[in-house]
């Protein structure tokens, strides 16, 4: 431990990373002092202390090899207790036997790769993380995206006849591939569930945002058990709609109001855009939907003949702008947009778009939906939960207020 000595002769304060070697010294000792209390509760008896006639004819018998774990603040040595005379192998809980880093830094692995690191920049990465020792070289990471890979094949296969999946939204993620002749999309599925937990339902791969595409995504879910959502939310691709039509035809659709946004101002000179957009937002945020109707319309006969195309932009699949009236109004904020997809895609674009490290699209898919699964433990639970249910027995909403018939409201 080196320490600077100042002009007064006093010392000046220990580095961090001097601490942070005390401190894992005092956690590899805590840990091994661990190890030892387990064959002791084994056992029955102290090490050193005699075994009763009685007890178990098992006894210590040494211990293995050094073996370094990685935490998350460090890496540690530790040394595995052996015992003799068991009818079968102890296997210690707190330090399996091939275990050699903690569940956190397995999760560390894939924030990593969400800040965009390549593959090659992982060693160095932990390295400065977790020590010198750290027992996570480029081959260890190597072998992790291939336990990764098998983690999604499974995770693809699993049933989903108990997901009582009430919302979806769904949107295609361009990735960039070294060895591609062109962009790929993975097309991503994410449900909100009735108790308003959201959850990732579907990752796939695709040359395109095609109806064979979404259609093959869809099909699948649909084989594993998933029944039909009561709305699905996604932008304008006309990919998505006839899939969804050949599929889940009984499910509402409702367009994302950004992309919609976007569409209609890609047509209007930047200049007037604040203008038109204005506009746009109050129709987005419209109380009911004769409101938004009503602005439509008013905003149409100001601007038609200046920006027809733009108001033809507007006009263009309008009914599925204004499904989620049909819905209860504390869910508004999640139906209009496809920003429960966008966010989480926000993160995996910081390491998509270094594209030409994929040298295939395929290598990727299951890269990025770990990313995705990491993203998924910090969703947010939808507003007003307990409407869910009431959603997904048939309620009907009328400008988001429930109705038993169609002249009775009811509060929601």
């Amino acid at each position: 431990m080196s320490n600077k000595i100042t002009a007064h002769g006093a010392q000046s304060s220990p580095r961090w990373e001097t601490l942070e070697a005390f401190t894992r010294a005092h956690v590899q000792a805590f840990i091994q002092g661990l190890l030892e209390e387990e064959v002791t509760e084994l056992l029955g008896r102290a090490k050193s202390e005699r075994r009763a006639p009685d007890q178990d004819p098992a006894y210590r018998n040494g211990y293995g090899r050094p073996r370094r774990l990685g935490l998350s603040n460090g890496t540690i040595m530790v040394r595995r207790p052996r015992v003799r005379g068991l009818e079968e192998r102890f296997e210690s809980r707190i330090l399996p036997l091939f275990r050699r880093r903690t569940a956190e830094v397995g999760a560390l692995l894939p924030r990593l790769y969400l800040h965009g690191l390549a593959l090659g920049d992982f060693e160095l990465a932990l390295r400065g993380l977790l020590g010198e020792g750290a027992p996570l070289s480029a081959a260890s990471v190597a072998r992790l995206k291939a336990q990764w890979q098998g983690e999604y094949a499974a995770w693809r296969r699993r049933d989903l006849a108990d997901q009582d999946v009430v919302y979806c939204w769904a949107d295609g993620l361009y990735v960039k591939a070294g060895l591609e002749d062109a962009k790929a999309a993975l097309l991503v599925v994410i449900g909100a569930l009735a108790d308003g937990r959201k959850v990732v339902l579907a990752v796939e791969s695709g040359h395109r945002e095609s109806s064979e595409a979404w259609a093959g995504v869809l099909r699948e879910l649909k084989a594993r058990g998933l029944r039909a959502p009561r709305l699905l939310v996604a932008d304008g691709h006309l990919g998505i709609w006839g899939a969804l039509a050949q599929i889940y035809p009984e499910t509402a659709e409702q367009r994302c109001w950004n992309h919609k946004l976007l569409n209609v101002l890609d047509q209007v000179p930047a200049t007037k855009q604040p203008a038109v957009q204005a506009w746009l937002r109050k129709m987005m945020y419209a109380e009911t939907r004769a409101e938004a109707e009503r602005l439509r319309k008013q905003c149409v006969a100001e601007y038609r003949r200046v920006y027809p195309k733009a108001m033809e932009a507007l006009e263009r699949d309008w009914e599925r702008m204004v499904t989620l009236f049909d819905f209860p109004q504390e869910h508004w904020r999640h139906l209009r947009t496809t920003n429960v997809v966008e966010s989480p895609f926000a993160a995996v674009r910081l390491r998509t778009n270094a594209g030409k490290r994929y040298q295939r699209v395929e290598h990727a898919t299951a890269l990025i939906w770990k990313v995705l699964l990491v993203a998924e433990r910090t969703f947010r639970r939808l507003n007003a939960p307990h409407l869910l249910a009431a959603v997904a027995t048939g309620v009907k909403y009328v400008d988001g207020i429930a109705v038993r018939s169609s002249s009775e409201r009811v509060a929601a």
